[in-house]
């Protein structure tokens, strides 16, 4: 049995040594087979068909509002006339009729007159408001020869008449109550006349007032007390438009620049 023993342990060893031997053989453990990656590749997209801008309407390009007509207030000749306005045109004599080298206009902040025909009286009318009381103001600059007239009106009524402050450049006024004929013509009846030094003659600037308030009438020029009339024989004019006028007499040219026409109260 002893014998045995040393030969079982011996052949135990053997078996101990080969199997050591089998797995250190292999050399690097084997790496494993790589895996598969599985990549999603997205298939390429169009891209969008290019749309037109959106067209922006352009609005058409409007007319600036008219001013609204005011009763009292000062005109400075900025813009055209507006159609408030409007034109009356008589003559000295019945045998002139011609007016086509008259031209009355607003322009660079003046009312421009300028007359190339004799013995017209031209007439310009604010029909947006009738007028009991009223006081009218203007600023005018004689640019052309002596001898002419501007004149403010009152209580114009176009089928009856008015009242005319007139007032010669060549230092001459007067103050008529100007009566509508049934045929159309004028007949100019003055209430007061006269001759004022206040008024600068040649070519100069004045600047006349006339005042109609009740029947009373009064003239001033350059700031000097003129006149002041009351007149009871025409009492059939108690209210109207206001206006402006220029006239031309026996020579030319005659060329009137306004720079201001105020209408107010008394």
């Amino acid at each position: 049995m002893k014998k045995v023993r040393p030969l079982l342990f011996f052949v135990s060893v053997l078996l101990l040594v080969g199997l050591a031997c089998r797995f250190g053989d292999g050399g690097e453990t084997p790496e494993p087979p790589p895996t598969e990656v599985s990549v999603q590749v997205d298939e390429p997209t169009s891209a969008p068909e290019p749309t037109e801008p959106p067209v922006t309407e352009v609005p058409e390009p409007t007319e600036p509002p008219t001013p609204e007509a005011q009763q009292f207030y000062t005109e400075e000749f900025d813009n055209p006339l507006s159609s408030d306005w409007t034109t009356r045109i008589d003559f000295a004599h019945p045998n002139i009729t011609e007016s086509d080298k008259v031209t009355v206009q607003a322009e660079d902040g003046k009312l421009l007159w300028d007359f190339g025909n004799k013995y017209v009286y031209y007439y310009l009318f604010y029909g947006a408001y009738e007028y009991e009381d009223v006081v009218l103001e203007v600023h005018a600059e004689n640019r052309g020869k002596n001898n002419n007239s501007v004149s403010l009106i009152c209580r114009y009524d176009p089928e009856v008449g008015w009242y005319e402050f007139n007032i010669t450049n060549s230092g001459l006024y007067d103050i008529s109550f100007v009566k509508i004929l049934s045929n159309g013509r004028v007949q100019y009846n003055r209430v007061a006349n006269g001759g004022s030094t206040h008024i600068k003659a040649g070519l100069d600037v004045n600047e006349y007032y006339a005042k109609c308030e009740g029947n009373e009438l009064t003239l001033k020029i350059n700031g000097m007390d003129v006149t002041s009339i009351q007149d009871k024989k025409y009492a059939e004019l108690s209210k109207g438009q206001v206006g402006i006028s220029v006239s031309s007499f026996n020579v030319l040219p005659i060329r009137i620049d306004m720079d201001w026409f105020k209408v107010s109260e008394p």
